[in-house]
């Protein structure tokens, strides 16, 4: 999730429009999207969710990247008890998932549901919760995508955390960071309209967080740079985003 994606929609709303896919080359003709399954829900940096039913969406990668690591992952935490969506692989780039009624964790800090206190210890839990769990690869698992518009408040179920593209195994630290970079970002980027709640859901979090951030600051800072999901404005703000995190955890550590 790019910071200027880090806005509050409806997931029950269908969105009305499909991003079309580049041309690959001069004078290469735009390759035609299979058919939609279903009302295009909700349009991510790399896929698109569709309603199936009341209990079902599908989520597809929009270039037919293969989903087969995202869906094993979401199960190897779900057999751990970890708050995510069910899941099955459909095949290539489709996963068929539970569908979760109820909004975002950005949705209801922004709509005031939520205070902005209980919004940072429920990102420092479901990390907590997550690093508990160890990777097939080594290490904990990690998310590396974990902030308030990746976290569903579902209704019978309490937090859902959903996204799992760039999750793997990696160093707990490592996770937290990037998460106080993702919020920093929206932080320092001064025509926003969320800075001022970031900046205070930033310090909120790494009040709550027992993860030391400050010695994967600078992997994490590569993490967010080297996403191709970011503009080049957005990848201007990680620098900013980083010298403050550093500002607000080392008055953190003071206290």
């Amino acid at each position: 999730m790019t910071p200027y994606g880090l806005a509050p929609t409806d997931p029950d709303v269908p969105h009305t429009t499909h991003p079309q896919l580049p041309a690959q080359g001069h004078g290469a003709e735009v390759p035609e999207a299979p058919e939609a399954p279903g009302p295009l829900l909700a349009a991510g940096d790399a896929a698109d969710v569709y309603a199936l039913s009341e209990h079902e969406v599908l989520r597809r990668y929009r270039r037919g990247d293969d989903a087969s690591r995202e869906y094993a992952l979401m199960r190897h935490v779900a057999a751990y008890g970890f708050p995510v969506p069910a899941v099955q692989h459909l095949g290539g780039p489709d996963l068929l998932m539970e569908r979760l009624h109820g909004p975002t964790l950005l949705q209801a800090l922004a709509a005031g549901e939520v205070s902005l206190r209980d919004g940072a210890r429920v990102l420092a839990d479901l990390h907590r919760r997550l690093h508990t769990i160890p990777a097939p690869t080594g290490g904990v698992v990690i998310h590396l995508d974990l902030h308030p518009g990746n976290v569903v408040l579902a209704e019978s179920r309490g937090p859902v955390l959903i996204d799992w593209a760039n999750a793997r195994g990696g160093a707990a630290p490592l996770d937290a960071a990037v998460t106080a970079l993702i919020l920093a970002e929206v932080a320092v980027d001064a025509g926003g309209d969320y800075s001022l709640a970031a900046r205070a859901l930033l310090a909120a979090f790494l009040a709550a967080t027992d993860e030391p951030l400050q010695p994967a600051l600078d992997e994490a800072i590569g993490v967010r740079v080297n996403d191709p999901a970011l503009l080049a404005s957005e990848r201007d703000l990680v620098a900013p985003a980083a010298a403050l995190v550093r500002s607000f955890a080392t008055l953190t550590a003071r206290r």
